[in-house]
């Protein structure tokens, strides 16, 4: 019943299955679900058991939870270096908007009337 599921080449796979839910109780498992699952259902028994050996206490939720703790650390991380790039994006915006604004007067200096300065502003200090 199992040697499909758990070929000689990898006796560890089976020995962590064995370990941990016992050679009868695997194949009980695997006989109360459809043949055509069977095989996924014998990869998903092998993993637990694998995890299990690896962590007793929690086996395979200790690593989903130590995943989901490092996509939450990375997702944070993602959403700071957006805002990031956001604030940079609108900086160099207003940046070149500025640019653009000087570079149309300069571009347009000559038609724009030339006028005489104001008295006491715009003229250099009296120097004695």
């Amino acid at each position: 019943m199992l040697a499909p599921y758990f070929p000689s080449i990898n006796p560890e796979r089976f020995a962590c299955v064995h370990r941990i839910f016992g050679a009868s109780n695997a194949a009980r498992m695997l006989q109360q679900i459809p043949v055509e699952q069977r095989r996924q259902a014998a990869d998903a028994i092998a993993l637990e058991a694998y995890w299990r050996v690896q962590d007793p206490v929690y086996g395979s939720v200790g690593v989903i939870s130590m995943l989901q703790r490092e996509i939450s650390v990375a997702q944070r991380e993602l959403a700071e270096t957006q805002a990031q790039v956001s604030m940079y994006t609108a900086q160099v915006q207003s940046q070149s908007n500025q640019i653009t604004q000087v570079q149309y007067l300069v571009d347009n200096a000559h038609l724009i009337p030339n006028q005489p300065p104001i008295h006491g502003l715009c003229q250099p200090p009296d120097i004695p």
